[in-house]
């Protein structure tokens, strides 16, 4: 039976730090964090294995160049933004759209971020569907969403579409498009396709009032239940998988209300 220490960070990484160290002075039998900061988690996964305490990164991983967990549960977030883009490159060509791309990239401290921001450049070069005529850095805050958003739209009228890394606030850039009078479901002549990861409540939100055209869900049930799994197997005394990535699922608009077990709309108050 486990029992959880439970430490909220509030996006600071600092925070984050002290907060494991204390979890170590408490000589816990493990630690499960989600990285504020991919690259600074390095430090307290050195500190736990000092410790002879298993560290497991859950959903962001630690930068390849620092020290390692003893396993990481996640999604595939490269394979993620590559089921997202090629899906849409195939849309937009099916409806004979040559795209002019607004991307919002995430956080680059998130090597999610950087992963499907590599996924998104490798099939716009590859399959030359769009041209990313505008990158928005948002730090995954809602507020650059909607301010790099606008800016972005203001500047470049000629964009006809959207890739969002994250759409779990979806409503800022819903905001942004309402702003310049481009907030408009598919089959309307002001619709701006958009191309969004995650499957957030916002995001499916959007995906049902057709703002939203393709996507590839962020599989939060499963991942959770690949984590227990991982955790009793360290009970145990079983080895881990150093890996233990969950796979996507593809969602259009016309589907996602007929899709099983989406975090989204079952899973969520």
């Amino acid at each position: 039976m486990f029992e959880w220490i439970i430490n909220v960070a509030n996006s600071d990484a600092v925070q984050q730090a002290n907060n494991i160290q204390d979890c170590i002075n408490q000589k816990v039998d493990v630690i499960v964090a989600r990285a504020e900061d991919s690259g600074t988690i390095g430090a307290s996964i050195a500190a736990a294995k000092a410790a002879n305490i298993p560290f497991i990164t859950l959903d962001r991983v630690a930068a390849a160049s620092g020290p390692q967990p003893i396993a990481h549960v996640g999604e595939d977030s490269y394979k993620q933004a590559l089921s997202t883009a090629t899906a849409f490159a195939k849309l937009l060509k099916d409806k004979g759209v040559q795209g002019k791309c607004i991307e919002f990239e995430g956080d680059l401290l998130d090597m999610n971020a950087v992963f499907r921001h590599q996924a998104w450049t490798e099939v716009e070069k590859s399959a030359g569907a769009w041209t990313t005529v505008a990158t928005v850095p948002t730090q995954w805050k809602p507020e650059l969403f909607y301010s790099g958003g606008l800016n972005a739209l203001q500047a470049h009228p000629e964009a006809n579409c959207i890739y969002t890394a994250s759409d779990f606030t979806f409503s800022s850039i819903e905001n942004a498009l309402q702003a310049v009078d481009k907030l408009a479901p598919t089959g309307d002549p002001k619709h701006v396709w958009v191309a969004a990861d995650d499957l957030h409540p916002q995001g499916y939100a959007a995906m049902i009032k057709k703002y939203i055209d393709v996507g590839t869900t962020f599989e939060v049930y499963d991942q959770a239940v690949l984590l227990v799994d991982v955790l009793t197997k360290i009970a145990l005394g079983q080895p881990v998988d150093a890996s233990n990535l969950v796979s996507g699922r593809l969602a259009t608009s016309d589907m996602v209300e007929k899709m099983s077990h989406l975090y989204a709309r079952d899973y969520t108050d």
